[in-house]
C-alpha cells in the first residue's frame, strides 16, 4: 500500500501484521508488534492506515512517540459512522459470509475507490490474502474500539471522498481533495507532500 509514497526520511520501518490470538484485545495485539521496532536515538514517527492508524495509536500508549500520522483512519471510538455502530450492536461481522463477499471485486473497487487496473489487482490480492479469522478479529477491534479521545498527539490525511471511512473534519486534519481509502495509491504524490510535512 505504500509502494508509490516518498518519504523523506532516512530510515523508515515497516511493521509486519502478525497473527491475532483468539479473543485477543487491540491493546495486547499493540505490544507484540513492539518486538518490530528498532531503537531509536529520538522517539519515532508513526503512521498507520486505515486499521493501522487504530493500532498505531495503541502502540502510542506504550511507548513515547514524536507524531501518530493516521492516514484514512479513525481518531477514536465516536468517530465511527453510525452505521457500523449499529452493525456490531447487530454482530454482523461475526456471522456475513466473508468469503463469499470478498469475491464480489466491484463493488469492492468501488468502495475503496481503486480507480486504476493496478489499483484493483492490488486490492484484490489483499482482500484474498488475509485470512478470514484475523478478518472478522480486525473488524470486531474496529467496531468496539475502547478509545473515546483521539490521541494528544496526532495529525489526520483524510480524503474528502473516502466511502469506507468518511472524513470528519477536526483541527488537525489535512484534506485531500477527491481523495479515496486508497488515495496511497492513486494520489501518492500529494499524500507524500502531506506526510513530509512531519517527517
Amino acid at each position: 500500500m505504500f509502494r508509490h509514497l516518498c518519504l523523506h526520511h532516512p530510515h523508515p520501518q515497516h511493521i509486519r501484521w502478525i497473527p491475532a490470538l483468539a479473543n485477543e484485545p487491540l491493546p495486547a495485539y499493540a505490544r507484540r508488534l513492539l518486538d518490530q521496532l528498532e531503537p531509536t536515538a529520538e522517539p519515532p514517527i508513526l503512521v498507520g492506515l486505515s486499521f493501522g492508524g487504530m493500532v498505531a495509536q495503541e502502540v502510542a500508549k506504550l511507548i513515547p512517540v514524536k507524531k501518530v500520522i493516521l492516514l484514512s483512519s479513525l481518531r477514536c471510538g465516536p468517530d465511527l459512522p453510525w452505521y457500523y455502530r449499529l452493525a456490531g450492536a447487530l454482530r454482523l461481522h461475526q456471522w456475513l459470509p466473508f468469503g463469499v463477499l470478498r469475491k464480489w471485486q466491484r463493488p469492492l473497487d468501488w468502495a475503496f475507490g481503486a480507480k486504476t487496473e493496478e489499483d484493483r489487482r492490488l486490492l484484490k490480492t489483499i482482500v484474498l490474502e488475509t485470512e478470514l479469522p484475523f478478518l472478522r478479529w480486525a473488524l470486531h477491534q474496529i467496531l468496539y474500539w475502547q478509545q473515546p479521545q483521539p490521541n494528544p498527539n496526532y495529525v489526520s490525511i483524510h480524503g474528502d471522498r473516502d466511502k469506507i471511512l468518511p472524513l470528519r473534519l477536526h483541527p488537525n486534519t489535512l484534506v485531500v481533495k477527491g481523495g479515496e481509502h486508497l488515495m496511497l495509491l492513486n494520489r501518492a504524490p500529494e499524500v507524500s507532500a502531506l506526510l513530509n510535512q512531519w517527517l
